[in-house]
């Protein structure tokens, strides 16, 4: 039978091989999640000891935010260039270093160092999890499965952040950092017994018995098997971030970093901040950390809701409307609360639709950037978004420290979302059609 590997995912059911896959990769956003803001956790307890002000700390909580622009861009390249599976493995051995680093150091500087490392890993981890899952899920999902695998992110941040509340009643803040070292090291294993390379990615690249390998996923999948290699529409001869700015998909790449930069700048501004603001507040720590957790229940639960309507209506249509949301809801945040009900539930309705803008971002990377340029496309725009996301942090603790209100504050940085918006409103439709891989097929 005479089909492609692209139609042969895309026009039958995701296998049970296909969702255990792609739930390892929202797993592995989770852990993202966790460890991106375990220093946002930390971060009372870090201000505490070392006696720093909200200047100095923004520096720290930016700091593994500049390793993941880095991170996005060079190790997404990578994922492209030698595998989803061996980058995503490279990421965790950089991410589990740097996490029990950082529950091991003695001054800020040793601290923003391994901070960085981590941001190394994590930066990279999602640019090849966003390409991996768009390329194990089918086309009538795809958007939703992406969306999923988004929604890792804060469902890690909730559950991490219980255990994380709980140990910071008892420990100090380094012990956030060694349960993060030892569920990322676990995952080390997770990822090297059970989750395979893309077959899409195989079938580009061609490696040594790269049809034995391709063949042996497809069977677990209950796929038809191939005869023969394909001849590979999507080879990437040249340059992969060439591409990227080639006359097809120069518009449509600049207007995803613009849109990811600056919604990840208010999508940061809460959840790097939220525990610092809420201690000021003469809270406790570990209910600083119950606030965060809130703020990113609500953000879960926004992903998958916009996850389940893409399956309705046009992801960029809808995705306007919840970017300008984002930014009405941040500046209500900036109102302030004394009580710390009222705290949690405008925190968890703010992170439902900061959040669900950024994971619409997501979706519409995978919809816009083919299998040859997925991982480098979703790395690049990842990258120097996050631009905006080492800012935020940044430019947060010098406003603060200049004496601008939360509620001015709130309204500086929230305005990144009406910038989101207006940039998804200049993109035009766009397909994430695989041109066909040829091949000669038989059942199994």
């Amino acid at each position: 039978m005479d089909q492609s590997i692209s139609k042969i995912l895309d026009q039958s059911d995701i296998s049970r091989f296909q969702l255990f896959a792609i739930i390892i990769c929202i797993s592995l956003n989770a852990l993202d999640g966790f460890d991106v803001l375990a220093i946002s956790f930390a971060s009372p307890g870090i201000a505490a000891e070392w006696g720093i002000d909200r200047a100095a700390l923004g520096v720290v909580l930016a700091m593994e935010l500049i390793g993941m622009a880095i991170g996005s861009i060079a190790l997404g390249g990578a994922a492209d260039k030698y595998g989803r599976k061996p980058t995503i493995q490279a990421c965790l051995l950089l991410m589990t270093f740097g996490m029990f680093a950082a529950s091991q150091v003695a001054s800020i500087n040793e601290l923003l160092l391994v901070r960085f490392v981590t941001g190394l890993g994590i930066g990279g981890m999602l640019a090849s999890t966003n390409a991996m899952v768009a390329e194990f899920s089918n086309a009538k999902h795809r958007h939703l499965c992406v969306i999923l695998m988004a929604t890792g992110y804060p469902m890690g941040a909730v559950l991490g952040g219980m255990v994380a509340s709980d140990l910071l009643e008892v420990y100090t803040w380094r012990s956030v950092f060694v349960f993060g070292g030892g569920v990322t090291a676990a995952f080390l294993f997770i990822v090297a017994f059970w989750l395979p390379e893309s077959v899409m990615y195989l079938g580009n690249k061609q490696g040594k018995n790269a049809l034995e390998k391709i063949n042996k996923t497809l069977a677990k999948m209950k796929k038809p098997l191939l005869e023969k290699l394909p001849e590979p529409v999507h080879t990437v001869k040249s340059s992969s971030f060439a591409k990227l700015f080639s006359p097809k998909l120069r518009r449509l790449t600049i207007l995803l970093i613009i849109a990811y930069f600056a919604q990840i700048m208010t999508f940061y501004f809460i959840l790097k901040w939220i525990p610092k603001i809420v201690v000021d507040m003469d809270f406790h720590p570990s209910q600083a950390g119950q606030i965060l957790v809130w703020a990113n229940v609500g953000g879960a639960a926004g992903a998958i809701l916009l996850g389940l309507f893409t399956q309705k209506m046009d992801l960029r249509k809808l995705l306007i409307p919840v970017l300008i949301t984002s930014f009405i809801m941040v500046s209500v945040f900036g109102i302030g609360y004394s009580s710390l009900t009222t705290l949690a539930i405008v925190s968890a309705a703010t992170g439902f639709f900061t959040n669900s803008g950024v994971v619409g971002l997501y979706g519409l990377m995978a919809k816009t950037f083919t299998s040859d340029v997925r991982a480098s496309g979703t790395g690049v725009v990842i990258g120097l978004g996050r631009g905006g996301a080492a800012l935020s942090p940044i430019v947060g603790g010098m406003l603060f420290t200049s004496g601008v209100t939360l509620q001015g504050v709130a309204m500086i940085l929230g305005s990144g979302a009406l910038v989101a918006a207006l940039a998804v409103f200049l993109m035009k439709e766009t397909s994430a059609s695989e041109e066909p891989i040829k091949v000669n097929a038989q059942k199994i």
